[in-house]
């Protein structure tokens, strides 16, 4: 397939990326806000390094021997990140120099070890003494015959010590800085004003104190990162089950070789030298110098105590179906009800499943799980339902990236309780967020529960935007007992193909998209109206692509919202239509999937789990679920509606990947995050008649 075609995926990423670097130089922004977001283009590229950047180098190490999906040129596109990569950082350092100069004007400062007045000083050596001494144990590395691994989610001092007479030859350490406790302490207040100081500052002030025992009497300490790559490798061993197969990924990645080196520009050239040669690494392995700050992710917890205005986010609000009902699942068997997070508060998708737990006629409740939260009480609901005598099942996807260890811990917690545990599929993530309750009814079986568009997580779905269908639509709840059927089943992917009203991924996805898609181009070439409205986190599929190229050269009409990869080129001369295509980044991460396609005004309405993705469409169980319900088809394009007149933070996305602001020049502001709010706030529903029964 010509790849000229499609923009290159991880050039597009950095795009997306670098829309995130916006919001954060953005000054109507609040500040605390323009830190987290930082934080999260930091975090984002720490990912973009563990995982693309180190697929790229497996690339060209293995050539046509890696079994991957392969990049043309692995090497020119590894050349381009770096200079993009290099830019943002620029971008990054003058944007938190601008931040740093506004928070003194909000008399906030973050000191470091050199500027502490005498009672600071006091009270770092004290909180040192009580806190972090007991948390750092240094490695004086030049006696170390065999280097040790460094953590690549940890960053470390690196120590040179010396004598300022020279009686003492000098030696190098490494401090790792505690991942345990805050990396934020705030110091005693003085003159109304607020005092930070970074963990790694509290230790190096203390240097003295943690090597007094060598007779040194001056120090340097400077930040250094190593990012490793961390793809799990999983061996075909037959012999070893799947949970030990990823504990043994896990274990590896922690040892994965290094794609980025990142150090203070500060530190000394000695030391510097001295941990390339000993971390075995070369020119190739993206050593990069910068500030004096590294892990910046943690910058997205950075202490709101501080700031005087309290935060101007709306809080989420019970749909207004469910806010007087005695019961959410009696609505549910009476209607379809349509949650959009975070607007909508998630604890009704709590009760759904406590509701569950305590009744009498619930038989049995089935989850699929995908990123839960710490102290889950998704957990805590189906964990009191086996206690009440439900029986209860949960798929819980191991292979959740970044999220495998949690989840082991958690498979642990259910089986414990008496929950039947599945781990997902042999070489295929789980990934469609389904519930399916089965309760009898007057001597009847009835199934309800819910298909979202988001994890089952309370703590995400104050920020992540998604949907979530509750629903006890028999035809679709047929589906979802198939797919539970498959998951507690995998070798027969018959009840997958049996599916009638869902698409599910890998068996249909595609075909079904492609079929959708051609019947627009048939309506099209025909004179007929013709549109597809397209809502996803990623567009990176070739095939699907390419099926949209012909779908506007035929004159469908096509609008997209994608926040992230676009790998699509939204402009050409030989399309008979302009295609709209914005990507919104605002306070809340956009996370919907939603479809709709025109067909001959008898619209198909989807929302999905899947982005357009090789790996969602072909190597996930994904799930897209139609939506039947008129009320809630309008609202959902209501929604889409206002997301795409948005002219305050949508950019354009174009071919040059400019990130260019939507012009609002000559007509109303449209934040299309507060004007959904505002829109299901006010939003009046057919009222629900519960049933006697």
């Amino acid at each position: 397939m010509d790849k000229r075609k499609i923009i290159v995926r991880d050039i597009s990423w950095l795009a997306f990326n670098g829309r995130v670097l916006q919001e954060a130089g953005d000054e109507s922004v609040p500040l605390r806000e323009r830190i987290r977001f930082l934080g999260i283009s930091s975090s984002n590229l720490d990912e973009f390094f563990r995982v693309r950047v180190a697929a790229l180098k497996r690339m060209i190490e293995f050539g046509s021997k890696a079994n991957m999906h392969l990049e043309t040129s692995p090497e020119k596109i590894l050349e381009e990140i770096n200079f993009k990569v290099t830019n943002q950082q620029n971008q990054f350092n003058q944007t938190w120099d601008d931040i740093l100069e506004k928070l003194k004007n909000q008399k906030i400062f973050l000191l470091n070890d050199k500027q502490l007045k005498r009672e600071q000083q006091k009270f770092v050596l004290s909180y040192y003494n009580d806190h972090v001494r007991s948390n750092i144990v240094p490695l004086m590395i030049e006696r170390i015959n065999i280097f040790p691994t460094l953590n690549d989610k940890s960053i470390y001092l690196a120590c040179k010590l010396s004598k300022s007479d020279g009686s003492i030859v000098q030696r190098f350490a490494l401090v790792s800085v505690p991942t345990r406790l805050s990396r934020f302490i705030i110091l005693p207040s003085v003159d109304n004003c607020h005092y930070i100081i970074l963990l790694e500052d509290v230790i190096r002030f203390c240097l003295p104190q943690i090597f007094s025992y060598f007779g040194y009497d001056t120090f340097s300490a400077h930040i250094i990162k190593v990012t490793r790559d961390a793809e799990i490798d999983i061996d075909n061993d037959i012999s070893t089950s799947f949970l030990q197969k990823i504990e043994k990924g896990l274990k590896n990645r922690k040892k994965g070789k290094p794609v980025r080196f990142s150090f203070d520009k500060e530190i000394d050239s000695d030391v510097l030298n001295y941990l390339i040669k000993r971390l075995g690494l070369s020119n190739k392995d993206n050593i990069q110098s910068g500030g004096r700050i590294h892990n910046f992710k943690d910058f997205i917890n950075f202490p709101d105590a501080v700031f005087k205005q309290k935060s101007l986010r709306k809080k989420p609000f019970i749909h207004p179906l469910l806010q007087n009902a005695n019961s959410v699942t009696q609505v549910i068997l009476q209607r379809d009800v349509l949650l959009n997070f975070p607007y909508h508060s998630f604890d009704s998708v709590i009760d759904i499943l406590r509701e569950a737990a305590i009744s009498p006629d619930v038989l049995s409740i089935k989850v699929t799980c995908y990123r839960l939260a710490s102290g889950s009480n998704i957990i805590n609901a189906l964990t009191n339902a086996v206690r009440n005598g439900k029986s209860v099942t949960v798929v819980l996807e191991l292979r959740a990236r970044f999220d495998e260890e949690a989840n082991i811990e958690w498979k642990e917690t259910l089986e414990d309780a008496g929950v039947k545990v599945f781990i997902g599929v042999p070489n295929m993530k789980v990934h469609a967020k389904l519930c399916l309750i089965k309760k009898r009814i007057n001597n009847h079986t009835v199934h309800y529960g819910f298909v979202s568009t988001g994890n089952l997580n309370e703590k995400t779905s104050q920020v992540y935007g998604d949907h979530c269908l509750l629903t006890s639509d028999r035809n679709i709840m047929a589906d979802v007992n198939r797919v539970f059927t498959y998951l507690e089943n995998p070798k027969n992917t018959q009840p997958l193909k049996s599916c009638k009203k869902l698409i599910v991924s890998p068996v249909a996805m595609r075909g079904q998209l492609h079929s959708l898609i051609d019947k627009e181009i048939r309506n099209a070439r025909e004179g007929k109206s013709s549109s597809i409205i397209l809502k996803v986190n990623s567009l990176s599929d070739e095939e699907l692509i390419l099926k949209l190229y012909d779908a506007v050269r035929n004159g469908v009409k096509l609008k997209m919202i994608i926040r992230g990869i676009c790998c699509m080129f939204t402009e050409n001369k030989k399309y008979k239509r302009k295609i709209k295509a914005i990507s919104i980044i605002d306070e809340y991460l956009e996370h919907a999937r939603v479809m709709i396609f025109h067909n001959d005004g008898k619209e198909k309405v989807f929302i999905s789990s899947a982005d357009w993705m090789v790996r969602n469409i072909d190597h996930r169980i994904e799930v897209a679920c139609p939506i039947h319900d008129k009320e809630i088809q309008k609202e959902l394009k209501d929604i889409l509606d206002i997301q795409l007149s948005d002219n305050v933070k949508a950019r354009i996305l174009d071919n040059e990947l400019s990130n260019a602001y939507v012009n609002n020049e000559h007509t109303r502001k449209i934040r299309s995050q507060i004007e959904t709010y505002n829109y299901l706030l006010k939003k009046k529903y057919t009222p629900v008649e519960i049933s006697s029964n």
